[in-house]
């Protein structure tokens, strides 16, 4: 198997979790995710710098084992309500939507991955990837007083509803 190959079959069972409710832990998380399979990783992502520094960026991605864990989760929890929010739940090698959802972010961080996204090839996506592993950890090496502030208001809202049919 080649390098490529590899790299698309996790990217297929790789999923983005959105709209995320501050209140949601990482895991919290993981407790939503984990029905539909075996996790792998879960990269929670936070704020680096500026006033919201040491806070919940809103997404998330789920590593699964396989593809088909990924599907299962995408198909059942899209469109979940948790702590009265949608979730939006997609395969993270999906493009996004056409419908605008794209431009809910609001920070000049957010946009410049959004831009700088496109063309760069795989091995600047590598290095994205690096880097961002590298800031949240040392976000969590400094950041544990918050998450445990987090994890006590987060119990009030994880109950999942399934989205209401019109």
């Amino acid at each position: 198997m080649d390098h490529f190959n590899f790299n698309d079959e996790k990217a297929e069972s790789r999923l983005y979790v959105g709209n995320l409710d501050l209140r949601i832990t990482e895991a919290a998380l993981i407790k939503m995710f984990s029905p539909f399979g075996k996790i792998v990783s879960e990269d929670y992502l936070w704020h680096t710098r500026g006033p919201k520094r040491g806070e919940p960026r809103g997404y998330a991605f789920i590593q699964f084992s396989s593809t088909e864990e990924a599907i299962r989760a995408k198909e059942k929890m899209h469109g979940r309500m948790a702590c009265g929010r949608p979730l939006v739940v997609r395969l993270a090698s999906e493009k996004y939507p056409i419908d605008g959802a794209v431009n809910h972010s609001k920070t000049s961080e957010g946009s410049r991955s959004l831009v700088s996204g496109g063309s760069g090839g795989q091995t600047s996506r590598s290095a994205k990837i690096a880097a961002i592993k590298n800031k949240l950890k040392a976000i969590d090496e400094e950041g544990h007083s918050t998450s445990k502030k987090q994890k006590q208001s987060d119990e009030h809202c994880i109950s999942l509803e399934k989205p209401h049919q019109r």
